[in-house]
């Protein structure tokens, strides 16, 4: 067994998730009691497929702005630089099953949407580099598989 390494998702043995799921890594509690629940959000199997940049950046786009009108208590969605998943940090909510509910609905409004939001150079760093019917795919495919969420190893 390699040593434990200070970055959780350096601990888990890719080889043995399967995707997607939606994954707790961990909380983290602050000096007044708040806690900010981390959570890994795979879509593709590591080392065997990834998404496509510019379909990555643009699900980015969507799942930031419109996981918020879902939930208040979001910090932060950011993609793996894997390009497998993105994490998901929200602040004080405890709920596994409605983490995956807003999720749910993040997806649906990808698949609703007309442009990806802040899709412009002064909004966003790379704006040429987006693609929402990818954006859409990626969506399509995370509810197709809606079961197997809550499932990080696969069936034993």
């Amino acid at each position: 067994m390699t040593e434990k390494m200070n970055v959780e998702s350096f601990n888990l043995d890719h080889t043995k998730v399967v995707a997607p799921y939606v994954r707790l890594v961990g909380i983290t509690e602050g000096q007044n009691g708040d806690k900010i629940h981390k959570y890994d959000i795979r879509f593709k199997q590591p080392n065997q497929n990834h998404m496509k940049m510019d379909a990555l950046h643009s699900i980015e786009h969507l799942m930031a702005e419109n996981i918020r009108n879902h939930m208040d208590n979001v910090i932060d969605i950011s993609p793996m630089g894997c390009q497998t998943g993105f994490y998901l940090a929200v602040l004080n909510h405890e709920d596994y099953d409605e983490i995956i509910e807003t999720l749910e609905k993040t997806f649906k409004d990808v698949l609703e949407a007309e442009e990806v939001p802040a899709c412009n150079e002064v909004q966003c760093g790379w704006a040429a580099n987006h693609s929402l019917e990818g954006a859409k795919e990626l969506a399509q495919e995370m509810l197709d598989q809606i079961e197997t969420w809550k499932d990080v190893f696969g069936e034993e």
